[in-house]
């Protein structure tokens, strides 16, 4: 039989059937396993953790056929109970398979202290950055008579005046002494005449 009679033939059509309906079985198949071992369709949404401990977390977590993992903690943040979950990943409402991890970082059990720079005769501009980079806030600024405006003269915490080494909690309001830039140095020179003395007469009490 030649090769056109054949591709003509009923016995070449009912192999090409069988071809394609094998083919598409397999695919049928490959798919129905696939599906299968990637648990397509089984998807979990992941809970909001926020506030939980980590008691809370693993038990809610393992109702859900999923697991957990903590990355670390991270500094204390008052909105927050202590030793709770602060951020989480994947977010809440995220689509996840079974046996999906989820990373949590845990607030911290208070507020970690840190060490005051030098910000005596610094500029106000330059003070506040530092400090919010240590964490700490600006609190009530106050002037008093001085040649260099806006120059901090003064740190305090609490009503108590603060030096460079000190250490105050993260979060702290720190309160500055400026110059107002109103004094003249005549004015500055009386001042300190004025003050000379008293320190003096408060020396010999003390040497006594």
């Amino acid at each position: 039989m030649s090769l056109r009679k054949y591709l003509g033939s009923r016995v070449f059509f009912g192999q090409l059937f069988f071809a394609i309906a094998f083919v598409a079985l397999l695919g049928y198949f490959f798919m129905f396993w696939l599906t299968y071992t990637t648990d397509h369709g089984h998807e979990i949404s992941v809970p909001n953790l926020s506030k939980l401990t980590e008691d809370q977390v693993e038990e809610k977590l393992d109702d859900l056929d999923l697991d957990y993992e903590l990355l670390d903690s991270v500094d204390y943040r008052s909105d927050f109970p202590k030793f709770s979950v602060v951020e989480q990943d994947p977010l809440p409402g995220t689509k996840v398979k079974v046996g999906r991890k989820v990373y949590i970082k845990i607030n911290s059990s208070g507020f970690s202290s840190v060490q005051l720079p030098n910000l005596i005769e610094k500029t106000y501009r330059e003070v506040v950055p530092t400090l919010k980079a240590l964490g700490l806030e600006p609190g009530t600024v106050t002037y008093i008579p001085n040649l260099a405006k806006d120059m901090v003269l003064e740190i305090r915490f609490k009503g108590r005046n603060l030096k460079a080494g000190d250490r105050v909690l993260k979060a702290s309001k720190i309160d500055l002494v400026l110059g107002d830039g109103k004094a003249t140095y005549e004015e500055v020179i009386a001042n300190d005449s004025l003050q000379a003395p008293a320190v003096e007469s408060e020396k010999t009490e003390n040497e006594q």
